[in-house]
């Protein structure tokens, strides 16, 4: 069975097929890059997803010739022509319905541009992706993780400070990871303990933290990140070895590492700190709406994923102790 192209060579042969597409759908792609940019305030990540997908949508309609492609051949027909393609191209039920998503976020502001007569996005349906419950740690593993990173951290070392205090934040506010390396000095009030986030479609919303990490953070702030600051990140709050703003792939890195050192637990990186941290605080109480918030979703269905990890949770409990399970 032959392997898809890395994702590196995809994302050349993308750019090259929106290079080679006639002038005036460049310059619809153009518009619609600063709309999801500027407008709808998506991430860089995200942008280039829609993009790409919305490029291999246009290139399909025109029967793979680039040059032919044109918007306004873009009809309910040619959508399902689409995805049926991915399909059989063997794309998982997740990625078809990201596609889709797409799909219908272009033709709507197309149609709003006056590109498209008629939006056939709204007919277009797709299967649901399937809903995976997260990887979460138990809550004493929580703790055993932070034991760790505050033992790596007893002799001072900068690299080590940083680290605690990276893993503490991450699960006492389940920021994304993004958000986290995103963080500048002034971000922080320890007085509150409290930090500004600026999160998905640049929704800024303070989140809480704890004594704990409010002590990491202070730690490292007044005794390590001195040692790695360069003039290039002096406002950033954590710092990479070469002194700039932390990366979100050194981020992962620390977190894979603290956790791997707790025995039992399975490879997790900050997202499965921030299931964690949801989860802990649904089982200690907290309502939906006030987790919503804290974790910056923007509708409530998102974080009623995690009412399922506690339920699951408590099912296998229940099926490994009662003795009528």
């Amino acid at each position: 069975m032959s392997l898809p192209p890395p994702a590196r060579t995809r994302r050349v042969d993308l750019v090259r097929s929106r290079a080679e597409l006639p002038e005036d759908v460049r310059a619809a792609l153009d518009s619609y890059e600063r709309h999801l940019a500027s407008e709808r305030g998506l991430s860089p990540h995200t942008v280039r997803a829609y993009l790409g997908d919305v490029v291999g949508l246009v290139v399909h309609v025109a029967a793979g010739d680039s040059a032919d492609a044109t918007v306004e051949s873009i009809d309910l027909a040619a959508l399902r022509s689409w995805l049926a393609a991915q399909l059989a191209a063997g794309a998982s039920r997740t990625t078809m319905a990201r596609r889709a998503a797409a799909a219908r976020t272009f033709t709507a502001w197309a149609t709003r541009a006056g590109l498209l007569a008629e939006d056939p996005g709204p007919r277009l349906s797709a299967p649901r992706p399937h809903r995976t419950l997260p990887a979460v740690l138990r809550q004493d593993q929580a703790e055993a993780a932070m034991t760790v990173a505050d033992f790596a951290a007893e002799n001072g070392d900068p690299v080590a400070l940083r680290d605690q205090a990276v893993v503490e934040l991450l699960y006492a506010t389940g920021v994304r990871v993004a958000e986290l390396c995103g963080l500048d000095l002034d971000d922080v009030d320890y007085s509150l303990r409290v930090i500004r986030v600026l999160g998905k479609g640049s929704r800024e919303r303070a989140v809480p933290f704890g004594v704990p990490a409010e002590r990491a953070v202070r730690r490292w702030v007044e005794r390590g990140r001195s040692a790695l600051v360069s003039a290039d990140a002096s406002k950033a709050l954590f710092l990479g070895v070469q002194g700039r703003r932390l990366d979100s792939r050194t981020a992962r890195r620390v977190v894979h590492d603290v956790v791997g050192a707790v025995p039992g637990t399975a490879p997790l990186g900050p997202h499965g700190l921030r299931h964690s941290a949801a989860t802990h605080l649904l089982e200690g109480g907290a309502d939906l709406r006030t987790v919503q918030e804290l974790l910056g979703h923007a509708t409530l269905a998102t974080t009623q994923l995690y009412t399922h990890v506690t339920v699951e949770r408590l099912k296998a409990i229940h099926d490994r102790t009662h003795p009528r399970s």
